[in-house]
This record gives C-alpha cells, sequence and structure tokens, in this order.
C-alpha cells in the first residue's frame, strides 16, 4: 500500500506533527498550525502537516465528500505561509481506511514519520471507523515517548470556527462572514473558457472559469483580487445566472481591472474578499452598464 502521494523528504521524520484534512486553513487550522511551529521552533525541529487526498469521505459515503474549501496546492500554500516546513499528502485509499488506529498510529506516525510530538484538535478521530479518538491518541503518545498538545476549539466574534460552518456560510452567499472565519480571502480556481463575449461589447470583458471544484458561493457579484504574469488585478466577479439577457446557466465571470490581454486556456485563481451586491435583471443595457460601472468602482475600493 503506497501511503503518501509522494516520498518523504528526509527531515520530514523526526519533526513534530499535525495530522487532519485542513480544509480551508481557517482560523481553528491556524491555531494549531502555530502551536506546531512554535513547537517545532523550540526544540529546534520541523512542523510536518499530513493531510488525506481525496478526502476520505469520498470513499466512506456513497454520496461522496461535500465539496472543498481548498485544492491541496492551495491548502499547502496557505499551510507554508504560515510557517509550516512540510505538507505531505496521504494517499486515501480503501486499504489505508481499513487500518485500525493501532495500526495507523503504528506505521504512519511511528514508522514512516518516527514524529516526535502531534498536535490535534480535541475531534480528531483516525483509524478504521474512527477508532481511534483523543484519549487513545494520548495513551499511544505516551506509550510511545511522544508528546501530545491538543488545541481547544476557536470560536470568532461568537462563531465556531469549522470547515462545515464556514461552507454553509458560503452557499448562503454570507462571503463576509465566510471570510471573517476563514482569517484570509475565498480563493476559487478554474480554467479560463469562452463564453458568450458580452462583457467585451459592453466594454467590460470577462474571463469565464469553469471546471472549479471548490464551493461555489450563493450567487452575487463579489469583489476580489488576483494575479497574472507575476502583476496584482482586483477584480469584479459575477457567479450566477444573467437574468437581463434571459440566460439561466450559473456562470463565473470574472473582470481584471485595467487588465489587458487574452487569459483563455489558462488557469486562473481570484480570491474573493467582499460580496458587493445580489444578481438582478436591469430593464435595459443602459442601465446595465451603469450598474457594471459602479461594481467596478465598488471592486476597485474593496481590496
Amino acid at each position: 500500500m503506497q501511503l503518501f502521494q509522494s516520498a518523504l523528504p528526509p527531515t520530514v521524520r523526526g519533526s513534530f506533527v499535525a495530522i487532519g484534512n485542513f480544509d480551508g486553513v481557517h482560523r481553528g487550522h491556524q491555531a494549531m498550525v502555530e502551536r506546531l511551529v512554535g513547537l517545532a521552533r523550540q526544540h529546534s525541529q520541523r512542523a510536518t502537516v499530513v493531510t488525506f487526498d481525496p478526502h476520505p469521505l469520498a470513499l466512506l459515503r456513497s454520496d461522496g465528500a461535500p465539496p472543498g474549501l481548498t485544492s491541496v496546492t492551495d491548502r499547502a500554500e496557505l499551510l507554508r505561509a504560515r510557517g509550516v516546513d512540510h505538507v505531505v499528502v496521504l494517499a486515501t485509499s480503501a486499504a489505508l481506511l481499513q487500518l485500525t488506529a493501532e495500526q495507523f498510529f503504528d506505521r504512519v506516525v511511528c514508522r514512516e514519520l518516527q514524529a516526535v510530538g502531534l498536535v490535534e484538535g480535541p475531534n480528531f478521530c483516525f483509524g478504521k471507523d474512527r477508532g481511534g479518538t483523543i484519549t487513545s491518541l494520548r495513551q499511544m503518545c505516551q506509550a510511545h515517548g511522544l508528546t501530545l498538545d491538543v488545541i481547544e476549539p476557536v470560536t470568532w466574534n461568537g462563531q465556531w470556527v469549522s470547515s462545515s460552518a464556514i461552507r454553509s456560510l458560503l452557499m448562503a452567499g454570507d462571503l463576509n462572514s465566510a471570510v471573517d472565519l476563514l482569517g484570509h480571502p475565498y480563493r476559487l480556481t478554474g480554467q479560463v473558457t469562452r463564453g458568450a463575449e458580452r462583457g467585451r461589447t459592453l466594454g467590460v470583458p470577462t474571463a469565464n472559469l469553469s471546471g472549479i471544484g471548490a464551493v461555489l458561493p450563493g450567487f452575487g457579484v463579489y469583489a476580489g483580487q488576483t494575479v497574472v504574469s507575476g502583476r496584482d488585478y482586483r477584480a469584479a466577479i459575477n457567479i450566477g445566472p444573467n437574468p437581463t439577457f434571459a440566460e439561466g446557466a450559473t456562470k463565473i465571470e470574472v473582470h481584471l481591472i485595467d487588465f489587458v490581454g487574452d487569459l483563455y486556456g489558462q488557469s486562473l485563481s481570484v480570491d474573493l474578499i467582499r460580496r458587493l451586491r445580489d444578481i438582478r435583471k436591469f430593464a435595459g443595457i443602459d442601465e446595465l452598464k451603469q450598474q457594471l460601472a459602479a461594481d467596478i468602482s465598488a471592486a476597485r475600493n474593496a481590496v
């Protein structure tokens, strides 16, 4: 059974480790990472995060896993930005999910990672049928001479921080609250494809994104930012149908403010920062153009 998607760097072994999905790398995850990195630096060791791909629920549930908040690539980028030295990915398979808690601890934590200490949340479960708990993990760590630090759940502005809570906020269109719990902008990544090119005729060309695997926020117009060829651009993003032109299909249309160029066929990541307004039908082209100008101005000033 191949445990990891790629070979482990030698410096992973003997490090402080946190294991979990880390979907979104939200403020709760950030508290874990802060403790992990602090311990690693205190003991002159490396800080390693172990995550899963695909999500274990993709194999365990007939309806699959819920849509994610971050790709594995974006997850690793966010974690490294907070001081993590290594992000390693467990290749989720039926064989991996059949390991008992004891087998998982022995093979992954001890033999492969050779961890010197773990940092986890209070609800961390591991092994077949989620048989391993924080209580049993503490016993295993004590028996093998590993330290275990357990981070308490994090609240922010009176709300528990969790990936599921953030997912619900996004789907409800409450980007502002979701970003508040994330502690960073919400990123969508997709391929730029050709659309009706109506925006170009209106003087507001857009990059149409397809193939987005992350949770789509509720319909609306959003302010954000993106990077193209090393340059930052502010953006106005329309997510949803186009009722003015009687188009019911959901589209993700990104207008890069002050950008000139061709992005067709490229991958584009856009960070959503603030929700600007609802989707609505306009009486005509002139009214639509006025609103688009207002959206662009608001997006320019939001970032």
